[in-house]
């Protein structure tokens, strides 16, 4: 017993210290962004993640040798990245040609680099330490935007911790499998038609009040686990909860959305497949912690370990909660 509260108290402090070092969507790759201005020159735009005005990542830009630039690069810290500005020039609209970052493969990050044509098309890629490089295609196809953007979708909601704050503290509060169907059921429908809505500009929120919104419905599932009040509109029903909350979450999963953009002609591809990411991303937590779960409820049947679930579920609230409270200040 003074063992399970020991760690569970151990647990909540920790979770609450690193709301220091943690962002609700800090996921912090850099990002390479190509738009085209003539039929052979690209903008670019180069963004590393850095600390105040002097450390930054070294990765570094590297196009093919016939690839000229042009113009005076502009460079400038801010907002806790490094932001370089430059234009390339190339005659085929660097078709076939080959982007590197350099110093990619000595890190644990990646690189997000998206390039725009005149046409609206457009080329995502995520660039990984075992693959840094990438070959510009003239027009990416069906399956390069399905494979892209369903990636991006999977990666986003699996580090997207106050998503997966919000979805561990319905699990708890909804208990059985079939309750947890079903909250699990609501929250996806409703993020996915906000998503849709946001995402095509049917319905635009300012995202600042949008993401202080999803700290605070954290804030609000950490309170009523704390509680307990089994006869409150929460625990009885949790999908209402997760479907009224789920509409503000969808918003966010548009936010990052609309910053990698979605390809004009493949519009319903990318917007698809991204969508189906994230479910793919959340399904994968629901079962591991479901799973999780039940190897804990085995190892103490097995171990004869008297665990007290109120002590363990509010210290788990004390830290999700504290951790979400400073995500809503922020």
């Amino acid at each position: 017993m003074k063992l399970v509260k020991f760690l569970a108290t151990a647990l909540s402090l920790i979770i609450s210290l690193h709301a220091f070092d943690l962002q609700a969507h800090e996921v912090r790759p850099s990002y390479l962004e190509l738009k085209q201005q003539t039929t052979d020159t690209f903008s670019v735009l180069w963004k590393v993640p850095a600390k105040g005005e002097n450390l930054r990542l070294g990765l570094y830009v590297n196009f093919a040798e016939n690839v000229e630039h042009i113009g005076t690069p502009v460079e400038m810290f801010i907002g806790g990245s490094y932001v370089k500005k430059w234009q390339v020039k190339h005659a085929d609209a660097l078709v076939n040609t080959r982007i590197l970052i350099d110093g990619l493969h000595s890190t644990f990050t990646e690189a997000l680099i998206r390039i725009e044509r005149l046409d609206g098309s457009v080329q995502v890629a995520r660039l990984m330490p075992e693959s840094p490089s990438l070959i510009v295609v003239e027009s990416p196809s069906s399956f390069q935007v399905a494979k892209t953007y369903s990636g991006l979708g999977i990666k986003h909601i699996l580090l997207g911790f106050d998503h997966l704050l919000f979805l561990a503290c319905l699990l708890i509060i909804a208990g059985n499998f079939k309750r947890i169907l079903i909250t699990v059921t609501g929250f996806t429908l409703a993020h996915s038609v906000t998503l849709v809505l946001s995402a095509l500009g049917i319905v635009k929120l300012a995202i600042g009040p949008v993401e202080a919104i999803i700290a605070l419905s954290i804030v609000f599932l950490a309170t009523e686990i704390y509680k307990g009040k089994r006869d409150s509109l929460t625990w009885k029903y949790p999908v209402t909860v997760s479907t009224s909350f789920g509409l503000l979450h969808g918003f966010g999963f548009a936010a990052v959305l609309n910053e990698i953009g979605l390809p004009q002609t493949e519009l319903v591809t990318g917007l698809l497949f991204f969508n189906i990411g994230v479910e793919i991303g959340q399904l994968i937590f629901v079962v591991a912690a479901v799973l999780l779960f039940k190897l804990l409820t085995l190892l103490n049947m097995k171990m004869n370990v008297d665990i007290n679930k109120a002590v363990l579920q509010k210290s788990l609230a004390y830290g999700v909660g504290s951790l979400a409270s400073f995500w809503l200040i922020e």
